[in-house]
């Protein structure tokens, strides 16, 4: 009766909670948005579309998810948030309706060498506990089964003292049982050093004998060496005695007074170990890189054979298989491995444990094995790592962020990437997805497209609206949306091959390949079939190949384009020529720096736990330079005037008249080849985004010598449109005569290649095979494998 009273009343008025349902931005102005106002459904997938550069992260990742995290910083006492980062608040007048923000972007995991994909996922540390349960004979604790603790015992006394007479000394021990291996220090590998790649022997330290980038003659470095009265500046080093070769090499920290000035000595090979060896390799310049490449061979762990762990943690088994057999397994069978294991004891354990590994499969990372290093991990299968954790997870109505989550995967793959987005956001949450691939935009219950330009031609919102909305308008990305490369009617014929025969790097199943050149090769295959291994791992690293892989670029804000490519240092050179002064005086991080701001242009004033601030440096006005500098000229500018010039504008510049410089010229020119005509030169690297900064190592790259290209999913980053300008420069490169090798998922490189070789069929064990080898036009014909299926299906063959 109630019942039916209520049904014939009115509808009750939404409460107001369920007005909350928009996320609100207006005024946003980080890097190049232009007073961007959006408004985003909550609960809903939106994908963010326009070119590379157009602001899209800078509205997503630096406006929004920087602010959600910032405030909820806030939150915290003021002791915790000193420990924590401080980032200032986006430049945006009205931020409203912010939740949570996760953000789950492209950088890369942790390069640390003892850093692998179980302990960057806490599969290793379940596993652990496992082991210290159920492992026959029992060794120790979770910690006994670790490579990143060592073994420690230690024992002493101390003494108790109670007042007059009643003192008493007590001995205690302390042990403490590790898995690290103690040869390699649970690194897996050893280093070896070439001495021969270090010096001449045959020359005596006053003969300038160092190979080593830095040791030169006239020097502090050698000069330390030479006078520090532990050896004969004039006896060859191969003649040194046992006790002065180790001196040379070994010798530990000793205080040496040189010249009245009190200096220490070292032996050259700890000495190499601090200043380069121990530094990450991607973070070092190209020559220091070089000669370490080349002096310097890592090696399995005799000791170890490469699992990391010690012998005694290797012998505690679950059945036949150890702790290091477990991490080594593809992580799908170690699945099938884990379900197999029926003990109560460790139910709750084991159910955790399967979620995880399945979640691996899940989003397709089946094929990778948990002893595999975290540093080696492409950026797309990093980005992928890292959604493990968020799969399972119990909150609702968070946002989601999502920096191209199908980057590295192939055609194949990408469904079952849109299907797990779609699944966080039917839980009720928000997700916000950068993205350019058409199969994943498709999938939106929302798009805003950024444009129409890069740089400053962008930052505005060009279109807000329904995929079918987008495909209607007339913006990049909606014209674009539909593009389809077609075959190419004839393709060019190889001048010669390069021979690959019994492959077996990783999972490669003893390959023999013969790769055509003088053409462009596309390499093709779903993720983990093996194509890095073959390209990467096969094809002989010698002075005539030129790689250039995934790596991001790294930098801070004093690095900009034209210190990242080398341009400086020809324009540096003209300004000194044109006005009879040093180079140096030329670069803001040198001394032509403002002597405020020493060459950053602002000044930071840091608040403790509060936002840092940057107020631009007002006696350089934010030019770096100091006023003196700003007098020299060359062809009637300034040096802050050269550097805040875009690309095509300095182009010209340098190309004709008195600033006429052809070093200087050639690498604008490869600038302007990749698309990056409209960057400044002095734009910090920081504000970039990746697919400008993939970009700019490619046109980077473009400039070392060689005759066979290898260039690992060029198309990262780039917009549809940008496609197009990367093939045209594909072309130019291979009909200038050199060879190109492309790693690649994307259907319109695989379109215009001449030569396709594809590998699988499947991933890891299940991959490292040739399925096929011949021309995209044939792969399409016989669609006899993932890749010629979806290519066809591309091209609408």
């Amino acid at each position: 009766m109630s019942m039916a009273t209520r049904a014939d009343q009115e509808p009750a008025a939404p409460h107001a909670a369920d007005s909350h349902d928009l996320i609100r931005v207006h005024g946003a102005r980080e890097n190049n948005l232009k007073d961007v106002s959006v408004e985003l459904p909550k609960r809903r997938l939106t994908v963010f579309t326009g070119v590379s550069g157009s602001g899209k992260s800078s509205l997503v990742f630096d406006t929004i998810a920087a602010e959600s995290q910032r405030m909820i910083n806030e939150t915290y006492s003021a002791f915790l948030q000193g420990f924590m980062p401080t980032p200032a608040r986006p430049d945006v007048d009205v931020l409203d309706g912010l939740t949570t923000a996760i953000t789950v972007d492209q950088q890369r995991m942790g390069a640390d060498p003892r850093s692998t994909v179980g302990t960057a996922t806490d599969a290793n540390a379940m596993l652990r506990i496992l082991f210290s349960r159920l492992g026959k004979p029992h060794f120790g604790p979770p910690g006994a089964f670790s490579f990143n603790v060592a073994s420690v015992r230690a024992s002493g006394g101390f003494t108790v003292d109670r007042g007059a007479e009643r003192t008493r000394t007590e001995k205690v021990s302390f042990s403490r049982t590790g898995g690290m291996c103690t040869h390699c220090e649970g690194r897996g590998t050893v280093s070896d050093i070439d001495l021969a790649q270090l010096y001449d022997d045959s020359r005596s330290l006053s003969q300038d004998p160092f190979t080593i980038p830095t040791y030169t003659g006239g020097g502090w470095v050698v000069r330390v060496i030479a006078e520090s009265g532990f050896f004969d500046p004039d006896k060859p080093i191969r003649e040194y005695t046992g006790k002065e070769r180790h001196d040379f090499l070994y010798r530990e920290p000793t205080k040496v007074r040189i010249n009245g000035i009190n200096l220490t000595y070292e032996g050259l090979i700890p000495k190499l170990q601090k200043s380069m060896l121990n530094k990450d390799r991607e973070a070092m310049q190209p020559h220091i890189r070089a000669f370490v490449d080349r002096a310097v061979t890592f090696t399995t762990c005799p000791e170890c054979d490469g699992t990391r762990l010690t012998a005694a943690a290797r012998s505690s088994k679950i059945g036949e298989i150890s702790i290091a057999d477990a991490c080594a397994m593809e992580i799908r069978d170690l699945a099938e491995w884990v379900r197999g294991l029926g003990e109560p004891s460790v139910a709750p354990l084991l159910t955790a444990l399967r979620h995880t590994l399945d979640s691996f499969v899940e989003i397709g990372l089946g094929y990778l094995s948990l002893d595999r290093a975290s540093g080696t991990l492409s950026g797309g299968e990093a980005q992928r790592v890292k959604m493990i954790r968020h799969l399972g997870s119990s909150l609702t109505d968070v946002t989601y962020v999502f920096d191209e989550p199908t980057t590295g995967l192939h055609p194949h793959d990408i469904q079952r990437m849109n299907n797990l987005l779609l699944r966080l956001r039917d839980k009720g949450n928000t997700v916000l997805v950068v993205e350019h691939k058409p199969e994943a935009i498709a999938i939106a219950d929302h798009v805003v497209d950024l444009g129409p330009g890069a740089g400053t031609a962008g930052g505005t919102v060009c279109f807000e609206g329904t995929v079918e909305e987008l495909r209607a308008s007339g913006t990049v990305t909606g014209r674009h949306f539909d593009d389809r490369a077609s075959l190419k009617d004839t393709v060019r014929e190889p001048t010669g091959k390069l021979p690959i025969r019994g492959a077996t790097a990783n999972n490669l199943q003893g390959v023999d390949v013969d790769i055509p050149l003088g053409v462009l090769t596309v390499v093709t295959g779903v993720a983990g079939s093996g194509k890095s291994s073959l390209v990467h791992g096969s094809i002989p690293a010698d002075e005539g190949v030129v790689a250039v892989d995934q790596t991001p670029i790294r930098g801070s804000r004093r690095s900009n384009p034209a210190t990242y490519t080398g341009l400086l240092d020809p324009i540096r050179k003209a300004f000194a020529k044109a006005n009879g002064v040093k180079p140096a005086l030329f670069s803001a991080n040198s001394e032509g720096a403002c002597p405020t701001c020493n060459g950053a242009g602002v000044l930071f004033t840091d608040l403790g736990m509060m936002a840092g601030v940057s107020t631009t440096c007002e006696d350089c006005e934010g030019r770096r330079f100091q006023a003196s500098v700003l007098e020299y000229r060359l062809g009637g500018r300034d040096i802050s005037e050269v550097l805040a010039m875009p690309v095509t504008e300095a182009g010209e510049f340098f190309g004709t008249g008195d600033a006429r410089t052809p070093a200087a010229h050639r690498i604008l020119e490869r600038l302007a080849d990749v698309g990056l005509g409209y960057l400044t030169l002095g734009q910090p690297l920081t504000t970039l985004s990746g697919g400008e900064r993939q970009r700019l190592k490619l046109a980077t790259h473009m400039g070392d010598k060689g005759g066979v290209y290898v260039l690992d999913e060029p198309t990262t980053g780039l917009h549809l449109a940008d496609v197009e300008q990367l093939l045209g420069l594909l072309d130019r490169l291979v009909d200038a005569g050199k060879s190109v090798i492309v790693i690649e998922h994307h259907q319109a490189v695989m379109a215009h290649a001449d030569w396709i070789i594809d590998l699988g069929p499947g991933a890891g064990h299940d991959g490292g095979r040739i399925v096929f080898e011949g021309t995209p036009a044939d792969l399409v014909a016989g669609r006899s494998t993932l890749t010629g299926e979806h290519l066809a299906e591309y091209v609408g063959g």
